[in-house]
């Protein structure tokens, strides 16, 4: 037997046979690496700019200038007219010859029935193919049926004849009709007749199913309905299955999700509107803003009634003595208990034992009568007395006749008397309150100016040479120069 050689691929540019280690592939026809240019403008070409147009090469450049738009707009930029189609690039005869070699056109081997590209019937090869629903197309036939647009894995559409259209096309066909359903605009009333009975008759056949009439056993379907409830469309709360179309507010039929979802205590579901105006807070307040009065057409007894619990009582369950709420007596629980100084008190006894004001651990104050006061009833029963305390500059005293200041005289009435002792009182003094000026120790009560009694700190301390302490005002006049431009200000005169 004769030896046949193994027929290798002509380049539709120059008729010779590609091999392996030359070939470049464009639009399913192999060239060489030389030949790989555009047919314009001999510009040398990779994948990214080729364009293939009956087995010829272009640049993109020249393929729009050649076979895209032409007239007003389209050209070298907006608003330009350009006619040009290329044809001063043109370097052949427009008989078939390209760079002097005659293109053939290429047979297509044909494929036994249905085996082959469904569009054209001929073989697919595996470098070529693209699948839809199992098929495999020539990639060049890969195309929409009515627009003949070049289609990919991302925007073909499969219609029910088992041909592939763009989107757009299929909607066009097979989508919805009527008002409001039409390509892109929204005011559309598609009312052709022989498209609406070749939908009907390509369409693929759907039957709507009403699952309600598809009882379940009591206490296992959804509550709404009492149909038995599928995977693939329940719904879950409060570990019940409700179907997708019955999960809806009981009130307002809004369409709940597990976000807006409320449960009721009646065993409904609410949104947050419904389910504040029938089981939340009513009165001044609440509703659409604070100070709006709202009670939703209601009496407080129906209010009253319709509440799901009852106001308890902390005192219905008494503790051992010495053990319950210091107000009440009643036993805490973990989930109402306030500690203060080691007792435990209720939420709701937790308040200022005279104004009743609702107190928290910022706000409380314990008292030496082992009761709690807000800042205000405390510093009346127990804060400092007389001019300058209270309501500044008011005088406050409370009492007939007497007072709780127990040091009014500013000296303390017990203690022993040193050489070392505070400088103006000789009392002891102990290191918290104590106040520092040149190596001597002051009561914190004693450290004032010794002229105008001014309360000192270290910002303000002068200490005279008399052993003293002053303020800078007190000491300026004292131990400060004289003459003129010294004292009130400047150019007076101060001998004081």
């Amino acid at each position: 037997m004769p030896f046949v050689p193994v027929e290798t691929p002509k380049c539709p540019k120059c008729g010779k046979s590609v091999y392996a280690a030359e070939e470049r592939v464009a639009g399913g026809y192999k060239f060489h690496k030389t030949c790989f240019k555009c047919g314009m403008c001999n510009k040398a070409l990779d994948s990214t700019n080729c364009t293939e147009h009956e087995k010829e090469l272009y640049c993109k450049n020249c393929h729009a200038r050649k076979y895209g738009p032409k007239g007003y707009g389209f050209g070298g930029g907006a608003g330009c007219l350009s006619m040009d189609t290329g044809a001063h690039l043109n370097r052949d005869d427009l008989d078939g010859v390209r760079n002097g070699a005659r293109l053939e056109p290429k047979k297509i081997a044909k494929a036994p029935e249905g085996e082959g590209c469904p569009r054209c019937g001929g073989y697919v090869y595996a470098a070529e193919q693209m699948l839809a629903r199992g098929r495999g197309y020539h990639r060049r036939c890969f195309k929409c049926l009515l627009c003949n647009r070049t289609l990919d894995s991302t925007m073909h559409c499969d219609g029910p004849d088992k041909e592939i259209y763009c989107r757009g096309c299929y909607a066009q066909r097979f989508g919805t009709r009527g008002y409001g359903h039409i390509g892109m605009s929204s005011l559309g009333l598609m009312s052709d007749i022989k498209d609406c009975e070749r939908q009907s008759e390509m369409a693929p056949r759907t039957a709507a199913i009403d699952v309600s009439k598809i009882k379940a056993r009591p206490g296992e379907g959804c509550p709404r309905c009492g149909g038995v409830v599928f995977a693939a469309e329940q719904v879950l709360s409060k570990g019940r299955e409700w179907h997708r179309k019955c999960f809806k507010c009981r009130d307002c039929t809004k369409t709940l999700d597990s976000i807006i979802a409320c449960d009721g205590p009646d065993g409904e579901v609410y949104c947050r509107t419904c389910y504040g105006k029938k089981w939340g807070p009513h009165g001044y307040g609440f509703a659409c803003g604070s100070g709006f009065l709202q009670t939703d057409g209601l009496t407080e007894e129906q209010i009253a009634a319709s509440r799901p619990f009852a106001p308890p009582s902390t005192t219905s369950i008494l503790a051992p003595e010495g053990e319950g709420c210091p107000r009440c007596g009643g036993a805490v629980f973990a989930a109402e208990q306030q500690l203060s100084k080691g007792r435990m008190w209720h939420k709701k006894c937790y308040n200022c034992c005279q104004c009743h004001r609702p107190l928290d651990s910022m706000l409380a104050c314990d008292a030496p009568d082992k009761e709690i006061y807000c800042k205000a009833c405390y510093g009346k029963a127990y804060g400092p007395k007389g001019f300058g305390f209270g309501h500044t500059p008011t005088l406050v005293c409370t009492g007939e006749g007497e007072t709780r200041n127990l040091y009014t005289d500013g000296k303390p009435l017990a203690g022993p008397k040193s050489s070392s002792g505070c400088p103006r009182c000789g009392y002891a003094v102990y290191a918290a309150e104590q106040m520092i000026s040149k190596s001597r120790i002051w009561h914190k009560r004693c450290f004032h100016c010794a002229d105008c009694r001014k309360s000192l700190d270290s910002t303000n301390l002068n200490d005279g040479p008399d052993g003293d302490i002053y303020c800078k005002a007190c000491y300026g006049r004292n131990f400060g120069p004289k003459g003129v431009g010294y004292g009130l200000g400047a150019g007076t005169l101060t001998m004081a």
